[in-house]
């Protein structure tokens, strides 16, 4: 690949941000409910949380208000029906139909502002 090329080339995701209505309603959702740890904490704007393998999940309150439904988010787990019944249990909402693919398991959820994430259980392992 021509130096040009690299340079402008992607190389993965830095981060996945939802946008929220309340970021104090949505930060304590994912730290208290979710169990993640916030790495950066951006007061009402919202956060941050990283994960170990290098990816950052984000949660922003537009100044203006403005929010709209995020699309989805697939946070990697080892088992994903085990995970959905964890969560459940400590107030998640997560459907009770568990999607079994060819590649993978998924059980689907909604964060306090209404957006979507799924627990996503790779077949195989992760890559």
């Amino acid at each position: 690949m021509a130096a040009t090329t690299q340079a402008v080339a992607i190389r993965g995701i830095d981060i996945a941000t939802y946008l929220v209505k309340d970021a104090e309603r949505a930060k304590k959702f994912y730290t208290e409910v979710m169990g993640l740890k916030m790495t950066q904490d951006y007061g009402p704007s919202g956060g941050e949380f990283a994960f170990g393998d290098g990816t950052t999940f984000g949660l922003y309150k537009m100044d203006d208000g403005t929010w709209s439904a995020s699309g989805w988010v697939l946070f990697n787990v080892d088992d994903a029906r085990a995970a959905a019944d964890y969560y459940r249990s400590k107030g998640a909402k997560i459907v009770e139909h568990i999607e079994d693919t060819p590649v993978c398991v998924m059980a689907f959820g909604e964060d306090t502002e209404g957006n979507n994430f799924i627990l996503h259980q790779r077949k195989g392992g992760r890559d």
